[in-house]
C-alpha cells in the first residue's frame, strides 16, 4: 500500500458505502448534524437499504465540493 493513498481511496476499492457515523466523520460533521441535514433535504445524497441509510463516498466528496461543506 502506498503511503500517499487516502482512506477514501481504500474505501472506494473495498466498500464505497459508509454508514451515517462514518459519513459524518468523513465530512467533519457530527452524526446528528448529518441526520438533521438528511431530514431537511440539505445533505449529501443518501441511499436507503431497508431501514439503513448509506452514503457513497463519491457522493460525499461531490457534495462537499459543490456545497463547500455548507
Amino acid at each position: 500500500m502506498q503511503e500517499d493513498e487516502t482512506r477514501a481511496d481504500r474505501a472506494r476499492r473495498s466498500c464505497p458505502y459508509l454508514d451515517s457515523k462514518q459519513a459524518a466523520y468523513h465530512l467533519g460533521l457530527s452524526h446528528r448534524t448529518l441526520a438533521k441535514m438528511r431530514l431537511n433535504g440539505r445533505g449529501p445524497r443518501v441511499r436507503r437499504h431497508g431501514h439503513v441509510c448509506r452514503y457513497h463516498i463519491d457522493d460525499l466528496d461531490a457534495w462537499s465540493r459543490d456545497s463547500d461543506g455548507a
